[in-house]
């Protein structure tokens, strides 16, 4: 829904279960025309949309598509964000570091992004901007030396190039301007604002250069700037605070490279504030929120640098001394403080004070997509939790 003239406010969908295309619309028939009746009943409301590869490809099968859209017309939505992050399943099974695949490495990444990009461009209203989320190029832990990143590196831009290259097209042949949002998480080969940077200069500029010179015979600075406008970043606020930056300082550093945030998630972390009279108790209520599903990177900041523990479980065993743990644990953005933990909401309250001040993106996507796996104090019914989170940040706005 549109806040202040300015902002697109929704919701992502990766919340709902959907492996296919059929349990994909039927968790959206469930939820969302009561979730829009509570939050923007006079107004349209827009979707953050999440498609599997198979419900993408489904999609586009018989009847799909007319009858999504008839069903979008019928209760007066639209899509204007999606997230394509997650390629398979992303509820009920085993995820962790199966999220990153498969990644920009792979053609299979590829085909299923521009697949997303053209199924955006027919949901779209006229007049909108759209754009796609997706993965940090690859998970860390898959290349084990520094010639091996820089090869996934290398294709990564190869690719993300001819990514450039189809929303250019579809720009030319529709006037709708679609991006594609990079979203740096810990672990990811993009975890922060400098490896952002260092990609874009070093890798993605020069060879997507290349590609559009020798594909679409335009000048050099015709081509950065193409890839500049189609090419940004997801702001993930859990995963910037993970990485102990400061939004303000962070948006100006990309300002200053010329970097587009295409869309902001909003999202907090788990904050662990070391108390030695409550260590125990610490300890045990961060215990509960270990589990199966997810990856839960927890970070540390150790003289200035950013130490990072590839999963819960391994902080859990040491349970060693430290001032301040995060936690890459997606928790209720409303919530401060529960039990004997904190949450990195005063990050989404810094977000949004600046977007008062400067509109660094016109997307805002609420991301809490652990309801199913909080622990039991936490749980509230999915669409109740849903609600609370866009009122509270609509309050802010």
């Amino acid at each position: 829904m549109k806040i202040k003239d300015t902002f697109q406010l929704t919701y992502c969908t990766n919340i709902h279960p959907g492996s296919d295309w059929e349990h994909t619309f039927n968790s959206l028939q469930e939820y969302v025309p009561g979730i829009k009746e509570r939050v923007a009943p006079e107004v349209p409301f827009g979707l953050g949309l999440r498609l599997s590869n198979k419900a993408s490809e489904e999609l586009n099968e018989g009847a799909n598509f007319a009858e999504f859209k008839k069903w979008l017309s019928k209760h007066d939505l639209y899509v204007f964000t999606m997230n394509g992050f997650p390629y398979g399943n992303f509820h009920d099974e085993r995820v962790k570091d199966k999220v990153h695949a498969p990644d920009w490495t792979t053609s299979e990444r590829l085909v299923y992004t521009q697949r997303l990009f053209g199924q955006l461009a027919q949901l779209l209203p006229e007049g909108m901007s759209g754009g796609i989320s997706t993965s940090p190029i690859s998970y860390k832990y898959w290349h084990d030396t520094e010639a091996l990143k820089q090869k996934a590196f290398e294709k990564g831009a190869e690719q993300l190039a001819e990514v450039v290259l189809q929303l250019k097209e579809i720009e030319a042949s529709t006037g709708k301007y679609l991006h594609l949002d990079i979203e740096p998480e810990p672990d990811g080969l993009l975890e922060n604002s400098d490896e952002v940077l260092t990609f874009f200069e070093t890798y993605l500029v020069p060879i997507a250069v290349k590609t559009l010179r020798n594909k679409s015979n335009v000048e050099e600075r015709q081509a950065i700037e193409l890839i500049k406008k189609h090419i940004t970043v997801c702001y993930d606020i859990c995963h910037f605070s993970l990485a102990y930056e400061e939004p303000l300082h962070t948006f100006q550093k990309f300002a200053d490279a010329n970097i587009n945030i295409g869309k902001i998630q909003v999202s907090a972390a788990l904050k662990i504030l070391y108390n030695e009279e409550k260590e125990a108790a610490i300890w045990e209520a961060l215990a509960k929120f270990d589990e199966p599903t997810y990856l839960h990177q927890v970070t540390e900041q150790v003289g200035g640098m950013v130490k990072t523990y590839n999963d819960l479980p391994i902080v859990l065993k040491e349970q060693k001394k430290f001032t301040e743990l995060r936690a890459h644990f997606h928790v209720p953005i409303f919530l401060e403080k529960f039990d004997q933990l904190f949450s990195t909401q005063d990050h989404i309250l810094k977000v949004v004070e600046e977007l008062k001040n400067q509109p660094v993106s016109e997307h805002l996507e609420i991301e809490t997509y652990t309801w199913d796996v909080l622990p039991k104090g936490l749980k509230r019914e999915l669409s109740d939790s849903i609600v609370r989170e866009i009122d509270w940040l609509k309050d802010r706005l």
